[in-house]
């Protein structure tokens, strides 16, 4: 099944019958409309080339693209995704899907790009325990302390976990459960956080491991 992509609203919560808050997430998907669809012999790698929305002023994207929306004879979007398929026929150019393709499933698995936080330290940015903040302890409460051995191997191993960039890095979240559908607003409503700023792009794909 292709993904949708959407826009994260923000945070909410909803009681349940017993009264339970439960924290949730709202994601608008306006309708998404297929730009292309790609076949390949023997069905390896069939894909669909989706956008969303639409753009006020052609100005804002590149001639190549405008071309390449022309040929397909669909209305310019925001950015153009791609989702493998094995099934491409019941898909065509032009086609506008909406949020009632999860109305059958439980759960999904979200993408995002998550908030960057900039420089961080390794307290921070790795969860590292901070030195005594006392004891005759000077200006290294929060130093991450050793971060080699002895001459033997004589260096610092690749991939340590040291002081550096935080966030802004594609990020999934799996297994979310949808709460609610509401078709008329396009919102799909989930339990539980999603990485990204309100505003951001999202895309949303059925669950891979549906537990």
């Amino acid at each position: 099944m292709i993904g949708l992509v959407g826009k994260k609203i923000g945070m909410t919560r909803i009681f349940n019958k017993k009264g339970i808050s439960i924290p949730v997430t709202v994601i608008q998907i306006f309708k998404n409309r297929v730009v292309q669809v790609k076949n390949t012999p023997q069905n390896v790698c069939n894909t669909i080339q989706i956008t969303t929305s639409s753009i006020k002023k052609n100005k804002k994207i590149n001639k190549s693209i405008i071309g390449h929306y022309k040929k397909h004879g669909v209305t310019p979007g925001i950015g153009l995704w791609e989702f493998k398929n094995l099934d491409n026929t019941k898909f065509y150019e032009g086609q506008n899907i909406g949020v009632d393709i999860f109305n059958d499933i439980n759960k999904v698995d979200i993408t995002g790009i998550s908030k960057g936080k900039g420089f961080a330290g390794t307290v921070k940015r790795w969860n590292f325990s901070m030195q005594d903040a006392s004891h005759g302890n000077s200006l290294s409460h929060r130093a991450p302390g050793s971060i080699g051995q002895n001459q033997t191997p004589g260096r610092v191993f690749k991939g340590k976990k040291m002081s550096g960039h935080l966030g802004n890095h594609k990020v999934t979240i799996q297994n979310l459960k949808i709460v609610k559908i509401n078709i008329k607003k396009e919102l799909i409503i989930i339990k539980g956080s999603i990485p990204g700023f309100c505003g951001n792009n999202v895309i949303i794909r059925q669950s891979v491991k549906n537990i």
